[in-house]
């Protein structure tokens, strides 16, 4: 299909291909299986007011469906949509992130156990997200300097972060729990892994390089359909989303924990402990400190506590003489 050819040459990564393609498709249907190429502009806004007022999607998917069919026009059909489409970018609303406090974080790592436990750990201890966590393979994990290299993050874009003093014996075994998997593998036949886009061609024996094996390998392999060979895939995101959500609901949590609420509450906890915001913005990864800025309503400082403010009403009375 054009269009993922396309994305690949955009270097989009294959979820947002995925969703694009799904939006695509949506609007050829919803405009009864007419070429795109053939609709107007007006159509264009049809579908996203539909997908507003029938469908009542919220603002971030009315803006994904919107991007998808601008790229749809703009690089696959060559025919670019005009700044005024009729179809303008819903605003979104601003919402502060979520956030656990250091008791109830806690509470919830407790109640989790085995290598979804480690997992969650390292959102929290480390700032990770749950893809970035799930792709994290030998070469990213460096013990002796306690780093984590995010080498393909959001936007791909690579950065360093800390690995816990308390995980690295946790991090030591699963590397030689994986390591075993990854050697039963090899010796039935497998035990490849699917390279970076770049590498797939050009290093294909790499492949089966302990360098690039999984630190959470899935617990099945599957067969390549261009190849004959069985890979191995890393854990699947949904496993460490369900013992996240199990785990919050298991120890009674007021509020809703996902597994980007331990991002957000490692941020905000490193900035109450004193950390400098740059510092903060280069672990999470993040291009502009505006985005890191996002969590300094959520610090608490001292012992005031909330926004670290004196009301006037708190504040000492004058004395009568001043009055």
């Amino acid at each position: 299909m054009r269009l993922r050819e396309c994305a690949a040459e955009r270097h989009f990564s294959p979820r947002t291909t995925d969703a694009y393609a799904r939006w695509v498709r949506s609007y050829i249907k919803f405009h009864d299986l007419q070429h795109p190429s053939t609709l107007g502009v007006d159509k264009v806004g049809a579908f996203v007011r539909y997908l507003a007022l029938e469908r009542r999607f919220a603002p971030s998917t009315q803006n994904q469906a919107l991007a998808a069919l601008r790229f749809l026009y703009a690089d696959v059909l060559a025919q670019p949509l005009p700044d005024s489409d009729g179809s303008p970018s819903t605003p979104l609303p601003q919402r502060l992130p979520t956030v656990l406090s250091r008791v109830e974080a806690h509470r919830v790592l407790d109640a989790m156990h085995g290598v979804p436990q480690l997992m969650a750990r390292l959102l929290y201890g480390a700032g990770l997200r749950l893809q970035e966590c799930c792709q994290l393979r030998f070469r990213d994990i460096n013990l002796e300097r306690a780093e984590i290299t995010v080498r393909r993050g959001h936007g791909q874009r690579a950065h360093v972060t800390i690995i816990p003093v308390s995980l690295r014996a946790a991090i030591e075994r699963q590397i030689a729990v994986s390591t075993r998997i990854r050697q039963r593998r090899l010796a039935t036949g497998g035990g490849a892994v699917l390279l970076p886009s770049a590498m797939s061609g050009r290093l294909s024996s790499a492949s089966r390089h302990a360098a690039w094996w999984w630190l959470f390998p899935s617990s099945r392999e599957y067969q390549r359909p261009d190849a004959l060979v069985r890979c191995s895939h890393h854990a699947h995101p949904t496993v460490l989303q369900r013992a996240v959500a199990a785990a919050a609901q298991r120890v009674g949590l007021d509020q809703r924990a996902r597994c980007h609420t331990f991002r957000h509450s490692f941020a905000t906890h490193l900035l109450e402990t004193g950390y400098d915001i740059r510092t903060v913005q280069l672990l999470l990864g993040h291009r502009d400190v505006y985005t890191t800025m996002r969590y300094l309503p959520l610090v608490q400082r001292g012992a005031l506590g909330g926004l670290a403010v004196r009301s006037p009403l708190d504040a000492d009375p004058l004395s009568q003489q001043e009055r």
